[in-house]
Parts: structure tokens; C-alpha cells; sequence
């Protein structure tokens, strides 16, 4: 849809921003103008709230978790019949490859399903109490309108995170997705519509950092679910917090990655690479801090550097290339910037280190596949994340030694152990402080599974069973059947 005027979707309706400002949506591997998209205003926020409490109070808390279901699973179907052009979308708009967009799509679609099958299974419990006399149930009920802010690198992956979940567990949402790519959100509430979600119940504006300022200041909302950086999330859980609404939080990361002497090197080195250059390093579960035994931290190095060096990169929307852009103009500055930085600190650099250069690369934001080694933990560039190709190598000795530097971060999102013994895997998973850890794997998703991170990588949970607690919350009920009249000013046990 090159050159298309997107509007808000508040109320089931297209509308423009009633101011009718707008900015482009800009593609980052060549800067071309090919979209445009509505910056909100405050009244459009409030709009869109106001709708997403309506549709919660007058429809949408009555309609019955079977008809979610369906209405959830139409959602799948369509997205997942349309994945090729969407995926297409994203990789124009953020310039993340298709190869990794499109499963992206099918995941999402996953999720949709998987959260569908719970809507009709959220019962509580029967409580046995003291009293025999005294019914007592709790049923879980949802919180009511969420707002959902998602970030720029996988707008559709992480959109299904929240609203899925959301959804499943009976509330509103309204959506603000990053500024720098927005267009899949926006064309994503075509398929809410098709599917015949009622008005308000999926509201999306858009915009930049003001409309997450007045979203997340709103009054009538029920819980914010905010992924994005620590900075910006102080900021927005600060605003939410004098409104007593409940956040939750994933945000950034600066997870170690271990590769241990006894590790299967093939599967290791294609578990570092997958971990720090796919998606061009911008997911917060990047495994931005390679821990290396010395043993084999030479030869990991060696085999690194051959394998960085012919990562194809290229137009995202090609599916031969491994490799994309950053995703816009200020992460591209950033991202050198701290590459520079990095190199005036001391750390050797062993492959890379600049903006790509060669066919097809000249006007995109293309950054070399980077590759520092003999890194100190404690270095600017080990301990902030650089959401970027940058891969920081970091030698130790020892079981012991290796998760004191793992844990020696403010962040605890994700992590990876490389090991063939299964105690050594055992006692370092359990000893690492992050909310993940993957065994030889590294970027395995899965929608049963909880994610989320510890310290200060964000609280709350989103996927599985555990996602739905961020958007209900329980009602208890106490019935007395033994008509008997009692003293008023006795506590009734």
C-alpha cells in the first residue's frame, strides 16, 4: 500500500487527528518517503478512551468468553492469510528482513490462537471456609480498557503479546505503537474489522512521545503495558503511578550468552551469531555480551569473525538477505556513536565497526556486523544496551567466574548457557538472574511459555498462562445462607 494516508481507527471508525497533523513514515534501507501517518492529539486520546470504556461497559464485558474466542480466532485467520504483504509492510517499515517478518506474522497468529482458547476457560475457584454456613467463590474478571504501547522493532510479534492476552481475558484496549513504524498496527485493525469485533473494543492512535505522555496520564484506564526503553518507561510508569493504574513493563536487556569449553562449538557460534546479527541486533533479548571459556574463546573469535563477515546484507524485503538496516535515522547515530565510544574505551576491535558500504547498501542505514573482543564488563559498551549489530566478547575462567560477569549487569532479561553437561546447565540457569534462559538455543520463542525480565529488564509477565494475570484480576463473593441474625458489631468468622 506505497503512498497510502493512514488515519486513526478510534470507535470502529477512520478518522483523521483533529488537528491533522501528520509525519512520514520513512523507509530505512532508502529513505524514501512511503507512507503517511496521523499524529494524535490529546482530544483524539481522550476519544479513543472514552471508546474503548463504552464499548467495555455497554458490550463488550457481557459478551461471553465463547464469542471472544471466535472473534479472536477470526483475527488469526487473517492475519495469517495476509502474512506475505504484511510482512512486506514491516520489513519497509522498520527494515527488519522478511525472513524473519513473515514467521513473525505466523507467531503472532499463533498467539492469537493460543490466548483464543482460553477465553472460555477463565473460571475461578470455590473456597472452602471456616464457616460452613458461608459460599464463598472468587471469579477472575478483567481490569476493563488497557493501553497497549508497543515499539518500532517488531510491531506485530510484540502487538500479539499484549492483545492477545487482552482480549482473551474480556477488556478494551487502545494502542499506541511506536512512531517509527506504525503502519502494520494500522493495517492490522482492517482485520478487526473484517473479523466484527464491535466499535471500541480495538482503538489505535498514533503519534510520538506526546500521545504516550497523554495515554499514559488518562484518566478511565485500567492497566498500561509498555515495552520499551528503561528511560521512557520511568517516565510512563511515574504517570500511570499517580493514577494508581497498575503497569507492566518489558524493557531492555544486556544478556550474557555463555559459551562454556565443554559446549558443542557448531551449535554455539550459530547460537552467538543468531543472537547478536539477526534481526540487526534490535531486540532486547540480544545477546549483546558473549561469556567465553578460554579454552575456546580463540577459536570462538576466529569462527565469528569468518561467519560476521559474509552475513548478506541488503534490501529487507529480499529473502536472500540475512542482515537489515537499522530501523530509522537517530538508532543508526546511536548505534555508531557508541561503536566509536567503545573503540576510545580500549575494546578490541575485530571485525567492523562502521556504516555498510557496497551494491544496494548506499542510502540505507546499514551498519557493518560488529565484533569487539577482550571486553572488561565493566565498559560502557557491556553494560548499556546498544540495540544494534554489536557484539561485545568477554573471557573468563571459571564456572563461578562466569556468573558473577552474567549477573553483573542492572538488566535481567534474557541469557544463554552452552554446555554438554547437563549439571553445569542446571546449577548456572539457576543461578543467573534474568527471566529467561535458553540451553543451547538462543531467540526460541514459544506462546506457552512466560516471558518477562527481572532488575531493571521490567516486571510483569506477557505469553502463557501468566499473561492473562496482567489484565484480570479476581472478585470474591461471600454467601451466608443460614439466615440466622447475628451481632452487628462482631466480626463474623
Amino acid at each position: 500500500m506505497m503512498g497510502t494516508d493512514y488515519k486513526l481507527f478510534i470507535n470502529g471508525q477512520w478518522r483523521e487527528s483533529s488537528t491533522g497533523e501528520r509525519f512520514p513514515a520513512i523507509n530505512p534501507y532508502n529513505q524514501a518517503v512511503w507512507a503517511s501517518i496521523p499524529q494524535a492529539s490529546d482530544s483524539d486520546v481522550e476519544d479513543a478512551v472514552r471508546a474503548a470504556r463504552t464499548a467495555f461497559e455497554t458490550r463488550w464485558r457481557q459478551t461471553s468468553g465463547l464469542e471472544r474466542s471466535k472473534l479472536i480466532n477470526r483475527l488469526a485467520d487473517l492475519l495469517e492469510a495476509d502474512g506475505d504483504r504484511m510482512s512486506v509492510l514491516e520489513s519497509t517499515d522498520n527494515g527488519k528482513v522478511v525472513r524473519e517478518t513473515r514467521p513473525q506474522m505466523s507467531f503472532a497468529a499463533r498467539q492469537y490462537r493460543f490466548f483464543a482458547g482460553f477465553a472460555d476457560k477463565l473460571w475461578g475457584n470455590v473456597i472452602p471456609l471456616d464457616q460452613p454456613h458461608i459460599l464463598d467463590y472468587a471469579n477472575r474478571v478483567p481490569l476493563g480498557v488497557a493501553v497497549l504501547v508497543t515499539p518500532w522493532n517488531s510491531p506485530m510479534h510484540l502487538l500479539s503479546n499484549k492483545l492477545a492476552p487482552a482480549l482473551a481475558a474480556g477488556n478494551c484496549v487502545v494502542i499506541k505503537p511506536s512512531e517509527h513504524a506504525s503502519a502494520t498496527t494500522l493495517e492490522f485493525c482492517r482485520f478487526v474489522e473484517q473479523a466484527g469485533f464491535p466499535p471500541g473494543v480495538v482503538n489505535v492512535v498514533t503519534g510520538d512521545g506526546r500521545v504516550g505522555k497523554a495515554l499514559a496520564g488518562a484518566q478511565g484506564i485500567d492497566r498500561l503495558s509498555f515495552t520499551g526503553s528503561p528511560a521512557v518507561a520511568r517516565e510512563v510508569a511515574a504517570a500511570a503511578g499517580r493514577n494508581l493504574v497498575p503497569v507492566t513493563l518489558e524493557l531492555g536487556g544486556k544478556s550474557p550468552n555463555i559459551i562454556f569449553d565443554d559446549a558443542d562449538i557448531d551449535l554455539a557460534v550459530v547460537g552467538a551469531l543468531a543472537g547478536i546479527f539477526a534481526a540487526t541486533g534490535q531486540t532486547c533479548i540480544a545477546g549483546s555480551r558473549l561469556l567465553v571459556q578460554r579454552g575456546v574463546y580463540q577459536e570462538i573469535i576466529d569462527r565469528l569473525v569468518v561467519r560476521a563477515r559474509k552475513i548478506v546484507m541488503g534490501d529487507p524485503t529480499n529473502p536472500a538477505t540475512e542482515m537489515g538496516t537499522a530501523a530509522n535515522e537517530p538508532q543508526f547515530k546511536r548505534i555508531l556513536g557508541m561503536i566509536a565510544a567503545a573503540r576510545d574505551a580500549g575494546a578490541r576491535l575485530v571485525t567492523g565497526g562502521s556504516a555498510a558500504s557496497g551494491p544496494g547498501l548506499a542510502k540505507g542505514f546499514f551498519i557493518e556486523p560488529t565484533i569487539f573482543a577482550d571486553v572488561d564488563n565493566c565498559m560502557t559498551i557491556a553494560q548499556e544496551e546498544i540495540f544494534g549489530p554489536v557484539l561485545s566478547v568477554i573471557p573468563f575462567d571459571t564456572e563461578e567466574e562466569a556468573i558473577r560477569i552474567a549477573n553483573d549487569t542492572r538488566f535481567g532479561l534474557a541469557s544463554g548457557v552452552w554446555t554438554t553437561s547437563l549439571n553445569r546447565a542446571l546449577r548456572v540457569s539457576q543461578a543467573i538472574q534474568a527471566g529467561t534462559v535458553w540451553v543451547n538455543t538462543y531467540r526460541a520463542v514459544a506462546c506457552q511459555v512466560p516471558f518477562g525480565g527481572m532488575k531493571e529488564s521490567g516486571f510483569g509477565r506477557e505469553r502463557g498462562a501468566a499473561a492473562l494475570d496482567e489484565f484480570m484480576t479476581y472478585k470474591n463473593v461471600m454467601i451466608d445462607f443460614s439466615g440466622t441474625v447475628r451481632d452487628p458489631f462482631a466480626i463474623r468468622t
